[in-house]
């Protein structure tokens, strides 16, 4: 999948990352926030029950429905940018997360109205679904399709920031109410603010992608009249295998995000017993670390290949979840062991997968069908490597008496998984090589 792009400004790839990772934290801070909030506020307000258990089950039962509605976000976003262009789906991605989660901010709670309430907060779930499902494909690939063949690596690594980033202003935000407000008033009407506040930055996210241009691989493929009608049908009659081994490379990623940027909250505040301002403060942290670790991992994946780190990764992060928990669970409250076992394997080698993923994925497909197929694989695979995954470790460490290790044991399936599948990418991708540089070679005559 050649780079046919001639050189492009760097003052204008920097202005394309910039816009890229200034909407993509946008977007993630307006999905995470609602993970964050689900286990400690709407368990209790739109979902109550006797049994706190299940007040929180239900509340992930709809933090997972966002994952589900991905997938549909990513093929509808995905088929207008593979037929119209990546800027335009970009502005509309925006605009719908941003509004589902303001108005999230506005739901009345079950006590006020009844079964409206978890009815209404539901239906906007699936709004940022949709929104989401749209916007990562189209954010990394302005990066990648911009950037030099040989730094595509590092600068598709760059949007994935906004994922650190978002986190952390969604953990910083939540955090700040809980420190400065008393419970009653932060139960109240305190974790409301938090939602509200997206409004503000999609204003500023809007101003900044409306002076975009489109991606000159794109703008190429518009010129020569080669889009496909259908892409997701042409993507899945092209590329199953690469469909299929992207998608199990995926599961490390969203399983462990999942259980150490959702599920750990609820796990110190209700099994550990620390507070809620301490746990986040871990959470805090890791992304802030994260965000210096991605483009070192980015940039290494250019010189020894995207397949190879990603594996690596995936292993690594596998493992890793045994002596973080065995941390956690044996910390008797203290911050720094907690923190530790947070920072370490959440900010930096969560990096190592995370990184190189974006450019993986987009190595996958051409310019054709790129926007449908890595929206597919991100999204799809979502649902069960990201969306389950904190009603699957609730219900784990309940069955396990309260001790993590069924949880770790599942982290370490995943990571099995991604990392046999980034090695048949591997494997492709060399094997592809010697046949690509024979068809570069002119005939002889």
């Amino acid at each position: 999948m050649a780079n046919s792009q001639q050189p492009v400004d760097p003052k204008v790839i920097r202005k394309v990352v910039t816009s890229a990772i200034v909407g993509a934290t946008i977007e993630w801070y307006d999905f995470f926030l609602y993970g964050v909030v689900a286990g400690i506020v709407f368990n209790k307000l739109y979902f109550p029950s006797d049994d706190p258990l299940i007040s929180t089950l239900l509340a992930y039962t709809t933090f997972a429905v966002g994952f589900v509605t991905r997938p549909l976000g990513g093929v509808i976003f995905g088929h207008f940018g593979d037929k119209i262009g990546r800027k335009s789906m970009l502005v509309m991605t925006l605009m719908i997360m941003g509004v589902a989660t303001f108005l999230i901010g506005l739901v009345p709670t079950y006590a006020q109205i009844g079964i409206g309430a978890p009815i209404l907060l539901l239906l906007l779930r699936v709004a940022q679904g949709i929104g989401l499902g749209g916007e990562w494909g189209g954010a990394v690939l302005m990066a990648y399709e911009y950037a030099p063949k040989e730094k595509r690596g590092f600068y598709a690594s760059l949007p994935q920031i906004g994922l650190a980033l978002g986190l952390f202003m969604a953990s910083g935000v939540v955090g700040a109410l809980s420190y400065f407000l008393t419970d009653e008033q932060f139960m109240s009407w305190g974790w409301r603010v938090a939602f509200l506040l997206s409004g503000l930055m999609v204003a500023v996210g809007m101003f900044i992608r409306l002076h975009v241009k489109e991606t000159p691989e794109f703008a190429a493929v518009k010129e020569r009249n080669a889009e496909t009608a259908i892409p997701f049908m042409d993507m899945m009659r092209r590329y199953p295998g690469n469909v299929l081994k992207g998608m199990g490379a995926r599961y490390i990623d969203g399983v462990f995000f999942n259980i150490f940027g959702v599920f750990s909250i609820t796990y110190l505040t209700t099994t550990v017993k620390i507070s809620r301002s301490e746990a986040l403060i871990g959470v805090m942290a890791a992304a802030i670390v994260m965000c210096f670790a991605i483009p070192f991992f980015g940039r290494m994946s250019d010189r020894m290949g995207r397949a190879r780190m990603y594996m690596w990764g995936s292993l690594i992060t596998g493992v890793v979840s045994f002596p973080a928990f065995w941390l956690m669970s044996t910390s008797n409250g203290n911050m720094m062991m907690i923190w530790l076992a947070t920072v370490i394997p959440f900010g930096i080698l969560y990096a190592m997968v995370y990184a190189p993923e974006a450019a993986l994925f987009c190595d996958l497909f051409d310019a054709k069908v790129r926007y449908t197929g890595i929206s597919f694989v991100y999204q799809f695979s979502g649902i069960f490597a990201s969306g389950i995954t904190p009603i699957i470790a609730t219900a784990l460490l309940k069955v396990n008496g309260g001790q993590p290790w069924l949880i770790c044991a599942y982290v370490l399936f995943a990571g099995l998984v991604s990392a046999w599948c980034a090695a048949m990418i591997g494997r492709d991708q060399r094997r592809a090589a010697p046949e690509a540089q024979m068809n570069m070679r002119p005939a002889r005559t």
